[in-house]
């Protein structure tokens, strides 16, 4: 369904005896950066437990176009490996979500690593295709992005994420008022206060609703 609107903490039980969700976040092409650390610490906040590898290696960048490039330079089949390398230290039981570039191995773990239990994706949606054909059905995953978004809305991203729900019976697609890309990342210019509130809102929503 489309809504269109204008460092590991321990786990924690959930009414019932059930287990708190166990996620692991990539971040984006800036690297490992304060508000990406914000942003899991406000999810270990209501329980979650959540791995954040740093892809970079130490490396942020102020400037997107350096982390992009920096990403090239290492190699994209490179980051998404020790993001593969990460998932594999890890329990197969894991909710995968990623920011923009990170969306690129949290997208393939969640296709084709056995045991998913779901998949956030933020500011980005690859094609299924890119990782094996169908988006498997028993896996929820949500895309969140701005519908003005330069890179979101004009790069082919929004166009696989609209042909994900229609594919795949557990995906939702929020589309926020702007144009900002990483909106969620609070130590970057692009965050937008209003905006990341309602993402988060929704993210706990889901990762409650985990199975």
């Amino acid at each position: 369904m489309v809504h269109d609107h204008t460092g590991v903490a321990v786990r924690a039980p959930r009414a019932g005896g059930r287990e708190m969700a166990e996620v692991l976040l990539f971040h984006h092409a800036h690297g490992l950066t304060p508000g990406v650390r914000e942003f899991a610490d406000a999810l270990r906040k209501a329980g979650h437990t959540v791995h954040v590898p740093d892809l970079y290696e130490g490396r942020v960048f102020d400037v997107l176009e350096e982390g992009v490039a920096h990403a090239r330079e290492t190699g994209f089949g490179t980051l998404a490996e020790r993001g593969r390398a990460a998932a594999g230290r890890l329990p197969a039981e894991l909710v995968y979500a990623g920011f923009s570039l990170g969306v690129l191995p949290a997208q393939m773990l969640a296709q084709t690593r056995a045991g998913a239990r779901g998949a956030l994706l933020f500011h980005a949606c690859a094609p299924v295709s890119e990782f094996g054909g169908r988006w498997p059905g028993a896996v929820p995953v949500q895309v969140h992005g701005m519908e003005g978004d330069a890179f979101f809305a004009g790069e082919g991203d929004l166009e696989a994420a609209r042909e994900l729900v229609r594919t795949a019976p557990r995906a939702e697609l929020f589309l926020y008022p702007g144009d900002r890309h990483l909106f969620t990342d609070a130590s970057l210019p692009s965050y937008d206060e209003r905006a990341a509130a309602l993402l988060t809102e929704r993210v706990l929503g889901f990762l409650d609703g985990v199975e």
